[in-house]
């Protein structure tokens, strides 16, 4: 996956930053046990890792995820190829995008959104909008299509194939890339269908120039991921929407913005509407509460541009460091030019 003939990169502080300590709800930076004592001994006694070998189990837990991230690169494109050779489609329709799976409600917004007239206040007449956080809730697909999908997905989930975990925060679902969905579904739908509607909502996180992504599918169920902590995404737009099942509770919360935090921040509580989708921004703190009964399955779209991005990696707040990535990397590229006047188009750099 190229953008403009450049390949797509990460950036180095993967292999360190927002490590994720499940059983304390925290997420950490790593780079030797001495800093992590220094910058995090504190907040981990704080949540109740008390003892020597309370904080030896949650090191164990960090080196363990670093290295599986060094390792996430070359054991995702060989669980990829094995799914491509071995796995058998249950709904091969699925895997290619077409009209006919997306809600006819959706196809009037885009619609609406390439007309020559197009403009927010006009937009906002189609969407639901919450606070004044810039999340936005829209119909996406159709019921029948959210039903073949899932079916596909446990279909998938049942078989024998190789399954890389959704990122680190979620141990249950599926990454479409690689079963085979990115070039023939999300790109499309990215491209075609989303960005001209990112691109009146999100101006200025790039939302016209989303160039990559990385999308996944995450799955609660009582006996599984039951919740989902306080985090923010690697994305400058993100896309969630409700593939369905029967569940109870699980409502998304939403609190301040990453860069812009105050010290008693406003959350507001969103519940899931079946094949509904929700906008927000990448940055945008967010969790989804415990479920009470049954399972839902959510499709995640983290959108990304390498023109916001190649400025400032948004999970270490620095100048990316940039290391080799496979396929569309963490969404950052080489850039042409070292430092980008502030009052130049981003969108017209990539």
């Amino acid at each position: 996956n190229m953008s403009a003939g450049r390949p797509f990169l990460a950036c180095a502080c993967f292999f360190s930053d927002n490590v994720f300590v499940g059983r304390y709800g925290l997420h950490v930076r790593y780079r030797d046990e001495g800093q992590l004592r220094r910058d995090h001994g504190r907040a981990l006694r704080e949540r109740g890792c008390r003892s020597e070998e309370d904080f030896r189990a949650a090191l164990r837990e960090i080196e363990a995820e670093v290295q599986r991230r060094k390792q996430l690169i070359h054991q995702s494109v060989e669980r990829k190829a094995i799914i491509s050779k071995c796995y058998k489609r249950k709904h091969p329709e699925v895997y290619i995008l077409q009209d006919s799976f997306l809600a006819p409600d959706f196809l009037e917004i885009v619609r609406y959104c390439t007309s020559s007239d197009a403009h927010l206040h006009g937009l906002l007449r189609y969407i639901e909008s919450f606070s004044d956080k810039r999340i936005y809730r829209l119909p996406v697909f159709t019921e029948e299509f959210c039903q073949a999908f899932m079916d596909e997905l446990e279909n998938f989930e049942q078989s024998d194939m190789p399954k890389g975990r959704p990122n680190t925060m979620n141990n249950y679902g599926v990454l479409l890339n690689e079963l085979g969905m990115d070039e023939t579904f999300i790109t499309p739908l990215r491209e075609k269908y989303l960005q001209p509607i990112t691109a009146l909502l999100y101006p200025d996180l790039g939302g016209a120039c989303l160039d990559s992504h990385k999308a996944f599918v995450v799955k609660y169920s009582l006996h599984e991921d039951l919740d989902l902590s306080s985090h923010y995404d690697n994305a400058e737009v993100t896309l969630n929407v409700s593939l369905g099942k029967d569940f109870t509770e699980g409502n998304l919360y939403f609190g301040d913005f990453s860069q812009d935090p105050t010290p008693m921040p406003k959350y507001i509580e969103i519940e899931h509407v079946g094949a509904r989708g929700l906008l927000h921004r990448g940055g945008q703190i967010h969790g989804a509460l415990p479920i009470a009964s049954g399972e839902r399955w959510n499709l995640i779209i983290w959108m990304r541009s390498s023109a916001i991005r190649n400025q400032l990696c948004p999970m270490c707040n620095k100048k990316p460091e940039l290391v080799e990535a496979e396929g569309f990397g963490d969404g950052f590229t080489e850039t042409l030019q070292d430092d980008v006047p502030e009052t130049v188009n981003l969108c017209s750099l990539w």
